[in-house]
């Protein structure tokens, strides 16, 4: 009977495990806020929703990052790969320029935490 308690609950941090995210566990969200203010509020607006001042002379509009129902179809790793190496490098606007020269990996991931947790308030739904 021990030996089923054991599986059982291996099973289960397992299972938890794996609904905690990249963002969660790579990035710090508060710190990801401040860089977001710093470098993607001019486009994506101060409260991710695409209406910066910047955005009204781009074309495509930058993406609301409030949408949880696109970004939940989204992984962590894709959403880093847009900020890290721009929309063009994944078939998106090349309007939305790479930050991987500027930004180091923990502040991408900290940004990346920052739209799960305070912005679309969502995660990635398979």
């Amino acid at each position: 009977m021990r030996t089923v308690h054991i599986v059982l609950l291996t099973v289960l941090c397992l299972f938890l495990g794996a609904a905690v995210s990249n963002a969660e566990t790579k990035g710090d969200a508060a710190k990801g806020k401040t860089t977001f203010e710093n470098t993607c509020a001019a486009c994506h607006g101060p409260g991710g929703k695409g209406d910066g001042p910047a955005a009204a002379a781009l074309d495509p509009k930058p993406k609301n990052l409030t949408d949880a129902e696109l970004l939940s179809t989204q992984t962590d790793d894709f959403i880093y790969k847009v900020i890290s190496e721009g929309g063009a490098a994944v078939g998106l606007s090349p309007m939305m320029a790479p930050w991987g020269g500027v930004l180091s990996e923990q502040d991408i991931w900290n940004v990346v935490a920052y739209i799960r947790q305070d912005l679309c308030k969502c995660q990635y739904k398979k």
